[in-house]
């Protein structure tokens, strides 16, 4: 019995042996995986590192005379957990934050409750886009609102006790445009995309859209090392530094002060014209460098308004139209260049009206009974260059045209270039339809493609490409060249081009160009009066033109292309009281900013004859009708008063322009619009179609990516804007 006893001891102390070896082992398990998972996983201590990181920035654009039109800066965003408010000082913080960051009292507080009408105590971000100037000063607030203890302590999860205050967190880019409207829309616009957390501006037209593959931020840049006691990097030699790499700078060939003047010019001008809009083009014959590029449609691109849309898209370049008669020197300059005609070739005109068929007729406003090919242009026959066309071929008028640079894209630096159009070659085999398009109706082309048609009348034969922007620079100084998408064309030999020099000088001295004459210099240039379609007929509302050219005896020459859209003040329509003095005002511009210089013994007389701005209030406006207007001579020769603008000291004052009223001065002649073929059963104007081998290039993600050349590097100094601001505006 005793043994039993003893046996069943012996198995009672194997078996708690036996669970107090397992606990041992169960215990140690844990211990050791314990220790296993805090080697192993990341200690929330504070790092002996630490990293600053130093974000790159688009690149700026600046105009010739080095101001900045458009730039980036960082933005920030403020952040408050409103349970960290202490309930009785919230109005004091709301207070506060709305006077340091210029955000009104009532929208901050609408930050701190849901719908409801509840207060947030949760995080709270008071405002997405606040500027580095506004950063520093609310940084500052914070610190002072610690100080005045306006922040309590709240409880976490874990139950740890930590005070919240006010944060303010780098965010993002903001494209900043410091000048408002002014050169817009060939600067363009900006939209946003997201890199992770941080916000970057992406071009969406203009300039910043053409140019976004090389104005982007290229590398952010970071510092790198060990950390005090206060979480300052220390500089040693184990500390790591990478330099960021901005995007390229855009440095344009348009100086800030002419164009400035130049878009009040035009502004006053839209006023005194009613029309929709005025473009209007100044740039060196022989280079293509555009001195001015404006538009009377602006916006302010960091602050677009529903009705600024229409204007978003430059039309120097997205806007093809019926051209009109300005088409008509480029048809005879083809015809001199495949010799089927000379200056002093003389041709039928028919007292003003020829019969094609049965159906058909062709009409001129000034009725002679023939003219030279000279005075087919001083006097805008459309007689007459039809039958100048005549003596081309199909092919041969088209292909000259193309030549040109029309039914395909200018090369334009700007966001987008349309092709515009031409009639297909077999229409054009068809005298009718060649005579048509002879004079500029039955196609369709750019503002830019006839401001680089008309640049070979005054170079030679060679139509050169426009360029907006001189060179791209880096921070380090370097300059690059981009080489346009379309070089220069060779569209007529030097003698035909200077042919037609000459008679486009005679169309200013003696035909519809006569207000653009200005004493000292050589002007030369042709209007253009087009009907506009509408539903596939043709109104009573007008594209006014005038192409030409601008030289002085110094060697300075310049290109020069106006065109008015849909003027509705009484008889302003016309191109020779539109186009034809906002061109004359573009000359006085050039000659008061030095530009152009006139010859010493002529320039006198420019000082009593006219004019700069016209802004006579206009109560007549011209009507829509399907009929004729009947024009007496007596309403075509009406005066128009002028004014004349000081010349401006300095870019300041550009923006506080005074003008002086001068004396009226009669106008010398007025252009009437030039009647197209007459198709008695119809009058919807000719659709021509699209001339498929000159597509509008895309914009493709995968795009090859244009070569920069390195050129010589000449150190700039931009000027800011700053404190100029303000008095500017």
């Amino acid at each position: 019995m005793s043994k039993e006893i003893q046996n069943k001891a012996i198995h009672q102390r194997k078996y708690k042996i036996t669970v107090l070896f397992l606990l041992l082992v169960l215990a140690m398990s844990i211990f050791l995986f314990s220790i296993l998972s805090t080697v192993s996983s990341e200690r929330k201590i504070p790092s002996h590192n630490t990293i600053l990181h130093d974000r790159s920035f688009r690149g700026a654009i600046i105009s010739k005379d080095n101001y900045t039109l458009s730039n980036s800066q960082k933005t920030y965003q403020a952040v408050i957990r409103g349970a960290s408010i202490k309930p009785k000082k919230r109005k004091l913080f709301i207070k506060l934050f709305s006077i340091y960051s210029g955000i009104p009292k009532e929208d901050v507080l609408n930050k701190f409750k849901n719908k409801k009408g509840e207060m947030l105590q949760g995080n709270i971000i008071l405002s997405r886009i606040i500027p580095s100037s506004t950063a520093m000063q609310l940084k500052s607030l914070a610190y002072k609102l610690r100080k005045m203890k306006v922040f309590q302590s709240i409880k976490t999860r874990s139950g740890i006790a930590v005070v919240y205050g006010l944060d303010i967190i780098e965010n993002g880019e903001s494209r900043r445009f410091p000048l408002k409207d002014v050169m817009s829309p060939i600067l363009g616009y900006v939209g946003k995309k997201s890199d992770g957390n941080y916000i970057r501006p992406q071009g969406k037209k203009g300039l910043e859209r053409n140019y976004e593959t090389h104005i982007t931020s290229k590398k952010d840049g970071f510092f790198k090392g060990k950390r005090d006691v206060l979480g300052a990097i220390i500089h040693d030699k184990n500390s790591m530094k990478q330099n960021r790499v901005d995007g390229l700078d855009l440095h344009l060939n348009i100086p800030l002060s002419f164009q400035r003047r130049v878009e009040m010019m035009i502004d006053t001008m839209k006023k005194t014209l009613i029309a929709d809009e005025i473009l209007i083009g100044v740039m060196e014959s022989d280079t293509g460098k555009v001195l001015s590029l404006a538009s009377s449609e602006r916006y302010n691109p960091a602050h677009i308004k529903q009705k600024d849309i229409p204007a978003l898209n430059p039309k120097f370049s997205e806007y093809p139209h019926e051209a009109g008669s300005v088409i008509k020197p480029l048809t005879l300059a083809i015809a001199f260049d495949k010799t089927k005609v000379k200056p002093n070739t003389w041709f039928s005109t028919y007292n003003g009206e020829m019969n094609i068929g049965e159906k058909h007729k062709i009409t001129d406003d000034e009725k002679f009974e023939s003219l030279d090919t000279t005075g087919i242009i001083v006097h805008s026959s459309n007689i007459g260059i039809s039958q100048v066309s005549w003596r081309l071929t199909g092919k041969q008028f088209r292909e000259g045209l193309i030549k040109f640079g029309l039914a395909k894209p200018s090369g334009l630096d700007l966001s987008r270039d349309l092709p515009g159009r031409l009639k297909p070659l077999h229409l054009l085999k068809h005298k009718l339809h060649r005579a048509n398009s002879s004079y500029g109706y039955g196609m369709l082309a750019t503002f830019s493609q006839l401001f680089k048609a008309y640049s070979a009348f005054n170079n030679d034969g060679v139509a050169v490409t426009p360029r907006i922007v001189n060179y791209l620079a880096d921070k380090k100084g370097n300059h690059y060249t981009l080489d346009p998408k379309v070089g220069n064309l060779k569209a007529i030999s030097k003698k035909s081009a200077n042919q037609i020099h000459d008679i486009l000088v005679e169309v200013v001295q003696k035909g519809t160009g006569v207000k653009a004459q200005y004493p000292g210099l050589e002007i030369g240039g042709k209007t253009g009066t087009a009907h506009i379609a509408k539903k596939g007929r043709y109104v009573r509302e007008y594209h006014s033109s005038f192409y030409g050219f601008a030289n002085d005896k110094k060697g300075n020459k310049y290109t020069i292309g106006v065109l008015v859209v849909r003027a509705k003040a009484k008889y302003k329509y016309f191109a020779s009281e539109s186009a034809v003095p906002i061109f004359r005002n573009l000359v006085q511009i050039l000659v008061e900013e030095k530009y152009l210089k006139p010859d010493p013994k002529k320039a006198k007389k420019a000082e009593q004859n006219e004019m700069i701005y016209d802004d006579t209030p206009q109560a007549d406006i011209v009507k829509e009708s399907t009929e004729e207007d009947s024009i007496t001579q007596e309403e075509i020769d009406q005066t128009i008063e002028t004014k004349k603008v000081k010349k401006s000291q300095s870019v300041k004052s550009l923006f506080n322009l005074e003008e002086k009223t001068k004396e009226p001065v009669k106008s010398k002649s007025k252009e009437v619009p030039k009647v197209r073929i007459e198709i008695q059963e119809s009058l919807e104007p000719y659709e021509p179609e699209i001339e498929p081998e000159y597509q509008e290039p895309m914009m493709e993600e995968n795009q090859p990516v244009p070569v920069l050349k390195k050129s010589k590097s000449q150190p700039q100094q931009n000027i800011p804007m700053g404190d100029m601001e303000e008095d500017l505006f």
